[in-house]
């Protein structure tokens, strides 16, 4: 585990964490930062709530009115992986990461910058990972040199073309073959007809060597359509890019809301009718809904939770996916540890019952979940917004890395799922493919 502070001065982009309030982005800089990893001991919800209280942010008491104070602590990035949330719902971690690394939790404090004329002026912490590399033979870090953070500068590798505007992206290694992954679906199957679950969701990984700076690359798939959750957090030797468009819980003027996902056709129109029509798509989805319901019911007053909508419609970049709204109140004293235990790992990325189903992603699956499936996104003044991190991507020093999958049930045809995993795959993977 790190604590460290700030240190240095430099011009930067605007922070791009995934909720950040959008007038508050190109004036914040970096207070303080907490890491963490799960072989380093304690409890992740916990240390975050204490570092985050330590700084000034009030989470101990969520439903509380708490304002936002433009001249002083703005908020704080949040990231946790899903082998820590694993780790808080007491069920199995699951294999080893790719991606070691990367922290399990990182937690980024930002303050506003004190009269920054130019509106882009940031502190830089070492750990930070925002320095731009400059292409070979434009100054900068000399070619296979390694940046501040840690990424290599881009050189020609050998077999591979000249790199373009210093990038270079080699061919993706699958973790599983296709036949691979077919069998583990097979396998989730037999668990469902043994009565040993009900659901579970499989997740795949494929990595990529590259030579450059990742981050613009990885900035990119937050454009991405309907990329709710679009952004960036980096450190030394590690970035995520995140284009999740799925709310993990979300807590605003005293409400909890929570947004599954469940359910993917091609964006086309006899797309969505068969989306509609698929029992297995909604049975599939209404499981999850009754677990996120059910999720949500332990931090919330008694009686307040209400499926706002449900098996809504709608389009991430060529797909169609079934999304619903799950709401309650906050309980009385509600703090972000608390919160962060019932919600982790997410319903939708897990199975049900959820115990059971992690108990069958870490026989199951060949590699960890890495930057996936976890949560990233701002906790702030009375505001906490952290998305589930599906389609998304990270770097290492050497790497690129992405992860995709689907849910499980009795009904699923193992061709089909492999197919639906690698066409939400698709397009994180072509804008990681320019630099």
């Amino acid at each position: 585990m790190r604590k460290n502070g700030p240190t240095g001065v430099e011009t930067l982009p605007p922070v791009l964490i995934p909720g950040a309030p959008d007038g508050c982005r190109d004036r914040l800089v970096e207070r303080a930062r907490l890491q963490w990893r799960c072989g380093d001991g304690g409890d992740p919800a916990t240390l975050a709530q204490d570092f985050l209280t330590g700084h000034g942010i009030a989470v101990t008491d969520l439903g509380r009115p708490a304002r936002h104070d433009p001249d002083g602590v703005c908020g704080a990035a949040l990231y946790l992986s899903a082998a820590a949330g694993a780790l808080l719902a007491g069920g199995a971690p699951g294999t080893a990461t790719p991606v070691p690394a990367l922290p399990d939790l990182v937690v980024v404090v930002y303050d506003h910058a004190d009269g920054a004329a130019s509106g882009t002026a940031r502190l830089r912490h070492p750990q930070a990972g925002l320095h731009p590399t400059a292409a070979p033979g434009g100054g900068g870090h000399p070619a296979g040199a390694r940046t501040p953070a840690g990424f290599r500068t881009a050189d020609r590798r050998p077999g591979g073309p000249a790199p373009a505007a210093g990038w270079w992206r080699g061919e993706w290694r699958e973790s599983w073959t296709p036949r691979q992954h077919a069998d583990a679906v097979g396998a989730v199957r037999a668990a469902i007809g043994r009565g040993d679950v009900y659901q579970v969701n499989l997740v795949g990984h494929a990595a990529a060597p590259y030579a450059g700076d990742p981050l613009p690359a990885l900035a990119r798939l937050g454009a991405l359509p309907g990329a709710r959750y679009g952004g960036t957090l980096s450190g030394a030797g590690w970035a995520i890019g995140c284009a999740s468009p799925e709310t993990l819980v979300e807590v605003d003027g005293g409400r909890l809301v929570t947004r599954p996902i469940k359910g993917t056709r091609s964006a086309t129109p006899a797309g969505r009718r068969e989306l509609l029509a698929s029992a297995k798509e909604r049975a599939e989805h209404v499981m999850i809904v009754d677990l996120e319901r059910n999720d949500l019911a332990r931090v919330a007053r008694t009686g307040s939770v209400r499926v706002d909508e449900l098996f809504a419609v709608r389009q991430w970049c060529d797909l169609w996916q079934a999304e619903s709204t799950v709401s309650a109140a906050v309980a009385d004293g509600l703090g972000l540890a608390d919160l962060l235990r019932a919600v982790c790992p997410g319903g939708s990325v897990t199975g049900a019952p959820k115990l059971a189903a992690l108990d069958r992603i870490a026989a199951l699956e060949p590699v960890g979940r890495g930057a996936s499936m976890g949560a990233l996104g701002w906790v702030g003044p009375g505001r906490i917004d952290l998305g589930l991190t599906i389609r998304t991507a990270a770097a290492d020093a050497d790497r690129l890395h992405v992860w995709a999958g689907g849910g499980i049930t009795w009904g699923s045809d193992p061709a089909a799922e492999v197919a639906e995993a690698a066409a939400k795959a698709a397009p994180v993977r072509a804008l990681l493919a320019a630099g």
